[in-house]
């Protein structure tokens, strides 16, 4: 089924439209899925975020005044969601498009996803929807409104502050944080600007959840080199920088002691104390 089964555009709006295709904020930024998934939800409903419609490249005009936008974030390999749609107002100079939404399409706005490929050459990209709409195909329409990845097993956990923040804070991804507490286990932080490791060990009766959920609170969740880094960069730095990922998990019951033991063994493996964050093994 291709997009304008769905969208049923005249060949007038057609030619009246574009479709904007939006993965980061910025080279190396927060990816705009993660931005819309972390706005509050009655917005995210409205069509209305900061996720849409930034209205030039440079000094050229993404839009005009009145032109039909059908706004999409990346959410997957060649998959993208729609979020938005809506008539452009007008465009104040460096600024997001004014816009009235769409109201025909809102019950579609984070259900519709498509196919489309693209490469990753850019953070957004911009076309006239006519040149590309034969080629959007729709994979599916979901039944409520997206809300983050399905948790898809523990040797793929591997999650940004911000989005883990949102999880914990119980607005996506309800089963990550339901997955997260059942399991013990061995976990990576990884500081994105330096690349320094912190390799710990989740040994609790609350599981890598409540272990993780200590950073959150703190940051530094206790550890000697993490709260030298938050004396020094604060709060915002770890926010912005820090990504979680679980390398070895184990039943509730498992030893602590070997659990230890593999803990240990991560450390060298990664150099950790002599090139992490780590102050012994």
């Amino acid at each position: 089924m291709k997009l304008n089964d769905i969208l049923n555009l005249s060949q007038d709006e057609l030619k009246n439209s574009k479709i904007e295709l939006n993965m980061t904020a910025g080279s190396g930024a927060e990816s705009f899925m993660i931005r819309w998934l972390k706005t509050d939800k009655a917005k995210r409903e409205s069509g209305i975020t900061d996720c849409s419609y930034w209205g030039w490249y440079g000094k050229t005009r993404n839009f005009y005044p009145n032109q039909l936008v059908f706004s999409f974030i990346k959410i997957g390999y060649d998959e993208w969601l729609l979020i938005s749609a809506a008539k452009i107002i007008d465009i104040p100079a460096n600024s997001r498009a004014n816009v009235e939404i769409l109201e025909r399409f809102k019950a579609l706005f984070g259900r519709l996803i498509i196919k489309y490929h693209k490469g990753n050459t850019y953070q957004r990209y911009v076309f006239k929807l006519k040149n590309v709409i034969d080629n959007c195909i729709v994979s599916q329409i979901l039944p409520c409104m997206f809300d983050g990845e399905d948790f898809n097993g523990y040797d793929n956990v591997h999650i940004e502050y911000t989005l883990l923040k949102s999880v914990f804070d119980g607005k996506i991804m309800p089963t990550y944080y339901k997955a997260l507490e059942k399991v013990t286990g061995i976990y990576c932080l990884t500081d994105k600007k330096t690349g320094k490791l912190y390799i710990g060990s989740a040994t609790g009766i609350g599981g890598v959840k409540q272990r993780w959920g200590n950073y959150l609170n703190s940051q530094h969740g206790g550890n000697k080199k993490l709260i030298e880094l938050y004396n020094k960069q604060g709060e915002k730095y770890f926010i912005d920088n820090f990504t979680f990922t679980l390398i070895e998990y184990f039943g509730m019951s498992y030893d602590t002691e070997k659990i230890l033991e593999r803990e240990r063994y991560w450390k060298k493996v990664f150099n950790s104390v002599d090139c992490g964050y780590n102050d012994n093994y």
